[in-house]
């Protein structure tokens, strides 16, 4: 019926507009007999009146009333986005090039060789602040791994009295307790915070290193660190700390210096990088290594790639939270329940992920992003022995691992294998908490009372200081030991 519809104008001399049918402007239409037929189409074309044919059936056509205009077929969208006009794509200056304060560093002249690629860094720099009163006999130190993006400033001090990223968990009777222990915590290797990383000097060219930076490993970070606990004189730590990257680091201290290290905790991390979170953290090297400005990593003094360090933010924000504390926090509320949807954010679960990845995207160098989150994804304890078994069969200290059932980033099957191997690979001393937390990977940073109480436990309680010193059967059923909580 429709198509029929389209033909029957032509057939009874009507004109068709744009957007409505009607009858032809005062023009008398002139009948024609199909003996007529090329004379008629000829005299059709030449005087813009279609022919009516008397030996074809006909319809009555009823008179359309002009129709307003908005009255249109097609009604489109406007394609002016404010989501994306309201961003510049590039500026304003990088805040982590203004973090130059407030903590000390470590230099060594020496050759720094690195793991991968014969690569050789001409010296090294390694920032990192401290906490707390180191004892006469230098055996109350605890080393603190930093993650990812985290700077030295675990906790605020009189040189920056700013909130440190572990600020509640540092401090007089907190978990990490300054009355008892002398803290240390260093910026990583790779980084932008005092470090030797892609923005810093090369001596050698006495530029920037951009992209010529040199692959870096966990091992380089640990070994760096450790050449700072060699420079202060410290020869073994009272324990080795850390979250997510900071984990993978405080393992890796234990299997690489364990005569030096005399606990360990290992926090929302795991043995070695799996699939799903090389994955998403590869994602992220993509958005920034796709923007236009990243210039290949040489954007030092010109353009800053802030768009793609902004998407790449956004995609590690989903990884670092739950979707049940989203369900709660946001469910499928709306921005603005009054304006109509547009491609541009509807929901507020879309606002949040804007707004993390807006007010991150000029806090850190994007290349030490590239760097560092490279260097977790080539982790694996197992890559420079026989085995991951043999690998773990080094940490000879109690171990305590704790894992968050809601970690997308690091899932809790990861903490579970990492102290069933500590076990397995002949570890009496391993302790192992599942929290029940809607904060996901994030727990680490705001769960005070189950990983900070947790921490604290571990820490202070009158244990040997070697795992194999422990009788097997005193230690045996602390594996099945769980903590689940829920926060609200």
């Amino acid at each position: 019926m429709l198509s029929t519809l389209r033909v029957l104008p032509r057939m009874i001399g009507i004109t068709a507009t744009e957007n409505l049918i009607k009858p032809a402007n005062g023009i008398q239409l002139k009948k024609c007999l199909n003996r007529n037929f090329h004379k008629c189409r000829t005299l059709s074309q030449r005087t813009n009146v279609l022919p009516v044919f008397e030996d074809f059936p006909q319809i009555d056509v009823p008179e359309y009333k002009e129709q307003p205009e908005e009255a249109t077929i097609f009604r489109g969208m406007e394609t002016d986005f404010p989501c994306l006009t309201r961003n510049k794509l590039n500026g304003p200056e990088p805040e982590y090039t203004k973090v130059v304060s407030g903590y000390k560093t470590f230099t060594s002249e020496m050759p720094f060789p690195l793991k991968y690629n014969h690569a050789v860094l001409p010296n090294l720099t390694i920032a990192y602040e401290t906490w707390g009163e180191l004892n006469e006999n230098k055996d109350n130190v605890v080393l603190i791994h930093a993650g990812l993006s985290a700077s030295s400033h675990a906790k605020s001090h009189e040189d920056n009295m700013s909130p440190g990223w572990w600020e509640k968990f540092v401090g007089s009777g907190c978990a990490l307790d300054t009355n008892k222990f002398f803290i240390i915590c260093t910026n990583s290797l790779g980084s932008c915070y005092g470090s030797t990383g892609p923005s810093s000097i090369n001596p050698v060219t006495n530029k920037k290193y951009a992209t010529t930076f040199p692959v870096i490993s966990v091992e380089d970070m640990v070994r760096a660190q450790f050449l700072l606990l060699d420079n202060l004189g410290i020869e073994k730590l009272h324990s080795s700390v850390g979250s997510s990257l900071g984990g993978m680091c405080s393992l890796q201290a234990a299997v690489m210096y364990p005569e030096r290290v005399g606990r360990l905790i290992s926090i929302s991390s795991c043995a070695h990088s799996h699939p799903s979170s090389i994955a998403m953290r590869y994602l992220q090297r993509k958005a920034i290594m796709s923007d236009p400005n990243w210039n290949k990593g040489h954007y030092y003094g010109a353009k800053y790639p802030k768009m793609g360090m902004k998407l790449a933010r956004e995609i590690a924000t989903i990884t670092y939270r739950s979707g049940p504390e989203w369900d709660r926090r946001f469910n499928r509320d709306r921005i603005d329940t009054t304006c109509p949807p547009t491609l541009c954010p509807t929901f507020s679960i879309e606002s949040y992920l804007e707004h993390q990845g807006e007010s991150f995207s000029t806090k850190y160098d994007p290349n030490s992003l590239l760097y560092i989150s490279k260097a977790m994804d080539l982790f694996d304890i197992a890559e420079s022995y026989e085995s991951l078994h043999a690998g773990l069969s080094r940490v000879n200290c109690p171990v305590m691992v704790i894992g968050v059932q809601t970690d997308i980033l690091f899932p809790i099957r990861q903490q579970r294998k990492l102290a069933t191997a500590l076990q397995e690979s002949g570890n009496p001393a391993v302790t192992f908490y599942e929290l029940n937390s809607l904060y996901g990977h994030d727990t680490f940073l705001l769960d005070l009372n189950g990983v900070g109480a947790a921490v604290k436990g571990f820490l202070e309680t009158d244990l040997r200081e070697s795992g194999i010193e422990v009788p097997k059967s005193q230690y045996a059923s602390t594996f099945s030991h769980k903590k689940d909580r829920v926060l609200f």
